[in-house]
C-alpha cells in the first residue's frame, strides 16, 4: 500500500499534522466551541423555504458576487459598512487562506502571538509564507507595548490577531490594535470570530476601520450565529482589499445553497443571537464554579473557558471522557479548555469535574508557574 511518503509531497509539508479535533459520539460535546443551541424551529423553516427557492435555479452557477449577502452581512455589521467592504468565503478559514493568498506567500511573513488559533501556522504553510510565532505577556494577555515591539523587530508583512483570543478567550484592547497598526507597514487582520460574545459594551475593530485601509476585521456564523455547518465566513475592509481577494478565489466559490441558507439566517439575526447572552452567563458559570474546585481559570470574553492548574490535561481529559464529557487538550501545559453549552451540558461538565478523583489541580502557587511556562 502506498504510504505518504512515497508521494512527491512539498518538503515543507512533511511531518505536518493536519488539524482537526476529535469528532466523538459522547452525551456532552464541549470541545470546538460551537453554539450548541439549536436553531429556532421557525427560523430554521424560513432557511429551508429559501433553500427550495434556489433549488429551483440550481442548474445555473451562483451569483458570483454573492451580492445579496453582502448586502445583509453589511447591513448586520452596520458602522456605514457597504457590500464594497464585505468579503465573504466557506467559513473564516477560508477568508483567512484568501487573504494570505493575495497578501502572503513564498518571501514573505505572518506574525501571530501564541498561544493562539492553531489554524494560523498551517494556512501560512499552504500559502508559502513564513509563521513567526511572537510572545504574549503574562496570563496571556497581549500589551500595546509588547505587540508593537514584535512587529517592529520582526518587521513582518502580516500580522494576526485573534480578538477575543482562541485557544484562551483573553480580550483584546482596541490599544493594542492600534499600535501593531502604527508599528507595521502590512496588512493587519483582527479576527473576531468569537467578538458577539464579548461582555456587553465591549466595541469591535470595526471602530478602527476608517482611514486604515491595511486593517480587515473578519468574522464568522459559526459561533453565536449557531452556522457551524453551512461554513460562512466573512471579513470587513476597505473595497480595495475585496478586490484583490478577487484575484484569488475560486469561480463561484459560495455555492447557492449556501448563499441562500445566511441570508435567511441572516433575515432572522436577532432570533439567531437570542441564546447569547445565556451562553455568557453558563460561561460566567463556568468559571465560578471552576474557581471554587480550586482551578484557574482565565478571563474570557468568547464562549469557552481556558483553565489552568490542572496536574495532568491527558488524564483529566481522558477521565471527563469517560463520563460522557468531551471538552479539549489544546497543548498548554497544566491546561484544558471547555466550551459553555447549554445549563444542562454546563452542568454535566461541573458535574463530572466534581467527580474526578483524587482532585486534578496543583496549589495555586505551583499553577501560577505553569501559567508563566505555557
Amino acid at each position: 500500500m502506498t504510504s505518504l511518503e512515497d508521494l512527491p509531497l512539498r518538503s515543507d509539508l512533511r511531518g505536518l499534522i493536519p488539524y482537526g479535533a476529535p469528532q466523538l459520539h459522547v452525551p456532552v460535546t464541549l470541545n470546538v466551541n460551537e453554539n450548541t443551541h439549536t436553531i429556532p424551529e421557525p427560523v430554521a423553516l424560513d432557511i429551508v423555504s429559501n433553500l427550495a427557492r434556489a433549488l429551483l435555479t440550481i442548474n445555473r452557477y451562483p451569483d458570483r458576487e454573492f451580492t445579496e449577502l453582502r448586502d445583509r452581512l453589511a447591513g448586520y455589521l452596520g458602522h456605514g459598512l457597504t457590500r464594497e467592504n464585505i468579503w465573504a468565503a466557506n467559513g473564516s478559514n477560508e477568508v483567512l487562506q484568501h487573504v494570505l493568498q493575495a497578501f502572503g506567500g513564498p518571501g514573505r511573513s505572518l506574525l501571530g502571538f501564541v498561544p493562539t488559533y492553531s489554524m494560523y501556522p498551517i494556512l501560512a504553510s499552504g500559502t508559502g509564507t513564513r509563521w513567526i510565532a511572537g510572545d504574549r505577556d503574562a496570563g496571556f494577555e497581549l500589551s500595546p507595548e509588547t505587540a508593537a515591539d514584535w512587529v517592529t523587530k520582526t518587521q513582518p508583512d502580516m500580522v494576526f490577531l485573534c480578538s477575543p483570543n482562541n485557544p484562551t478567550g483573553t480580550p483584546l484592547s482596541l490599544e493594542t490594535i492600534e499600535a501593531v497598526y502604527d508599528a507595521s507597514s502590512g496588512i493587519v487582520v483582527v479576527d473576531e470570530a468569537y467578538a458577539e460574545f464579548g461582555d456587553p459594551g465591549t466595541l469591535s475593530a470595526l471602530t478602527l476601520l476608517p482611514g486604515r485601509a491595511r486593517l480587515l476585521v473578519s468574522r464568522t456564523m459559526s459561533k453565536a450565529f449557531a452556522f457551524a455547518g453551512a461554513r460562512v465566513g466573512y471579513l470587513a475592509a476597505d473595497p480595495a482589499v475585496t478586490d484583490a481577494l478577487r484575484l484569488v478565489r475560486l469561480p463561484y466559490h459560495l455555492s447557492a445553497l449556501t448563499q441562500a441558507a445566511a441570508n435567511a439566517a441572516l433575515a432572522h439575526a436577532d432570533e439567531m443571537l437570542a441564546m447569547v447572552d445565556e451562553i455568557r452567563d453558563q460561561r460566567d458559570r463556568i468559571v465560578t464554579e471552576l474557581s471554587r474546585l480550586g482551578y484557574l481559570p482565565h478571563r474570557s470574553g468568547s464562549n469557552f473557558v481556558l483553565f489552568g492548574g490542572v496536574a495532568d490535561p491527558r488524564a483529566t481529559f481522558e477521565a471527563l471522557l469517560a463520563d460522557g464529557v468531551l471538552i479539549r487538550d489544546v497543548g498548554i501545559p497544566g491546561h484544558l479548555r471547555v466550551s459553555a453549552g447549554t445549563e444542562a451540558e454546563t452542568s454535566a461538565f461541573l458535574a463530572a469535574v466534581e467527580r474526578l478523583v483524587p482532585p486534578a489541580g496543583p496549589v495555586p502557587s505551583e499553577a501560577a508557574e505553569t501559567n508563566k511556562l505555557a
